[in-house]
């Protein structure tokens, strides 16, 4: 979704689906294992329905149904990585007195498009 002053990154379920899909096989090897990697592609299936990363002009917001989580204005920011860009499953971005990491739950393409207008001169 692109509006004027905002825009909203598309979810992407490619991570929380791989994960379930290698917990089918991890259920048959070692079950407490299985289930537990089960449950983390669970519920990253659930965050990727609710939360969404939207670029302002100033500020990274987090949202989750509508609702403002947290904002992350570009200021404060120093660096940032895509881990992986072949198979991108891990954001990072370090502000002047905090680090994050952020699955990849979003469109990748849009991710970086997004950081390099926003924030060209962080790039790791």
């Amino acid at each position: 979704m692109t509006t004027t002053s905002t825009d909203t990154l598309t979810p992407s379920y490619n991570l929380p689906i791989a994960i379930v899909l290698l917990s089918l096989p991890l259920l048959w090897i070692q079950l407490g294992i299985g289930l537990f990697v089960a449950v983390l592609g669970l519920f990253l299936l659930y965050q990727t329905t609710t939360i969404r990363l939207v670029f302002t002009a100033t500020a990274l917001e987090v949202r989750r149904n509508e609702g403002l989580l947290k904002t992350f204005p570009y200021a404060d920011w120093q660096t940032w990585k895509v881990f992986w860009p072949a198979v991108p499953i891990l954001f990072y971005f370090k502000e002047v007195n905090s680090i994050h990491f952020l699955p990849v739950l979003f469109s990748p393409d849009e991710l970086r498009a997004q950081l390099e207008q926003h924030c060209p001169d962080c790039a790791v």
